[in-house]
C-alpha cells in the first residue's frame, strides 16, 4: 500500500501512552508558550531508553489538572483521528497526575471526560488501560487497580504494568496481578522490551492477555511456543524499540520472525509525540524494512480486535472493516 492508502485504512492501535503522544500545540498551550519539537522528540542519534524517557517532563506537567486531562483526551483522540483510527486503548499512570490535588478517581473521570468529548467528535472508539507502575509498592498499585475497576465497562478496560523492567523482574509482580485477576479486571504486562525473555515467560504464567513489546523473545522458539499457545497478543512498537536501542539494529527487530511463526502481532506507536510517528508511519515502516505485505497489514488490524479489550459490541463493528 501506499502511505496515503495505508493513512485511509481503518486501523487499531492498543499500545499508546497519553504522556508519550500529545500534541506540541496542546503543550504549548497549556504551557503558556511555544515549545519546539526537539523539546518533545527524541533526536536521531537517540542512545537509551533513559534518554528516551527524559522527553516526558513536559507532558506530565500538563496532566496535573482536570482541565489538562480533560483537554489531553480530545487532543489524543484529534490526532488519531487524523489517521482514520477507528479503536483506541489509551494508557496513563493515574498516580502521577495528582501534583494538583486529584486522586485516582478524579484523574480517571477528567480523562474520560476528554476522552468521551473527542470519540464523539472525531469518530474513535476508545478505552482507558491504567498504568500500575513497577517502582511503585505493590499496595500503592493496587489501591489505583481498585478505584479503576469501578469504572471496568465505562471507560477503562484493563490494567497495565510499566517502567524499568531490568530493575524490577516480572518475578516480584505475580503477587500483585494474581490480585487483579481476582478483581476480574483484564490486564497486559510490559514485557520483553529490555532484554530478558524471563519477564514474558512471567507475564504469561500471570496471565496476561498480552504484552507490552516482547522483542526479547525474537530466537527464543521456546518462548514463542508459550506465548504462541496461551493466545496472548503481542503489541509491537517498532519506530520506539529502535529509538531505546532494545535493538541494536533494525534487522535484528524480531516482526518479521514473529509473523512467520502466527504469534498475534499488532502494530502500535507507544509515544507518537516523543517518537516522531504515527500509526501510518509505522505500518509504512515495516512495508519497506521488513517486507510486510498488504495481507499482512490487515493480519496484524485483524490479530488487534481479537486482542483488544473491547466489548463484543464493539468487535463485531471492527471486524466488518476488515471482512
Amino acid at each position: 500500500m501506499t502511505k496515503e492508502e495505508l493513512k485511509k485504512l481503518p486501523k487499531l492501535e492498543l499500545h499508546c501512552h497519553l504522556d508519550g503522544s500529545l500534541s506540541r500545540e496542546f503543550i504549548g498551550n497549556r504551557l503558556g508558550r511555544l515549545v519546539e519539537e526537539k523539546e518533545l522528540r527524541v533526536s536521531e542519534d537517540c542512545g537509551s531508553l533513559s534518554e528516551y524517557l527524559e522527553k516526558f517532563v513536559l507532558p506530565i506537567a500538563c496532566l496535573q489538572d482536570e482541565a489538562g486531562l480533560t483537554e489531553a483526551g480530545i487532543d489524543i483522540l484529534k490526532t488519531m483521528g487524523s489517521e482514520n483510527v477507528r479503536y483506541a486503548e489509551i494508557r496513563f499512570d493515574p498516580l502521577a497526575c495528582g501534583s494538583k490535588g486529584m486522586d485516582t478517581k478524579h484523574a480517571i473521570e477528567a480523562l474520560l471526560k476528554g476522552l468521551d468529548a473527542g470519540g464523539q467528535k472525531f469518530g474513535v472508539a476508545y478505552h482507558v488501560i491504567v498504568c500500575a507502575m513497577r517502582h511503585y509498592s505493590e499496595e500503592k498499585n493496587m489501591e489505583m487497580i481498585r478505584t479503576a475497576r469501578e469504572f471496568l465497562g465505562a471507560g477503562v478496560c484493563a490494567a497495565d504494568l510499566a517502567g524499568a523492567e531490568e530493575v524490577y523482574p516480572m518475578s516480584g509482580f505475580m503477587s500483585l496481578f494474581e490480585q487483579v485477576r481476582k478483581l476480574g479486571m483484564p490486564y497486559t504486562i510490559h514485557a520483553g522490551e529490555c532484554g530478558s525473555a524471563e519477564n514474558i515467560i512471567g507475564a504469561v504464567k500471570a496471565k496476561a492477555g498480552r504484552i507490552g513489546h516482547g522483542i526479547a523473545m525474537g530466537g527464543r522458539a521456546d518462548v514463542q511456543k508459550i506465548v504462541k499457545e496461551a493466545g496472548v497478543g503481542i503489541e509491537m512498537c517498532p519506530i520506539s524499540n529502535l529509538q531505546t536501542k532494545a535493538v541494536k539494529r533494525p534487522e535484528d527487530y524480531p516482526l518479521r520472525e514473529f509473523l512467520d511463526r502466527g504469534l498475534l502481532v499488532t502494530v502500535n506507536t507507544d509515544n507518537r509525540t516523543v517518537s516522531g510517528t504515527s500509526l501510518t508511519e509505522e505500518l509504512a515502516f515495516i512495508q519497506k524494512m521488513y517486507g510486510v505485505s498488504d495481507e499482512e497489514i490487515m493480519l496484524c488490524m485483524k490479530n488487534a480486535v481479537e486482542v483488544s479489550f473491547a466489548g463484543e459490541e464493539i468487535r463485531e463493528k471492527l471486524r466488518r472493516c476488515f471482512s
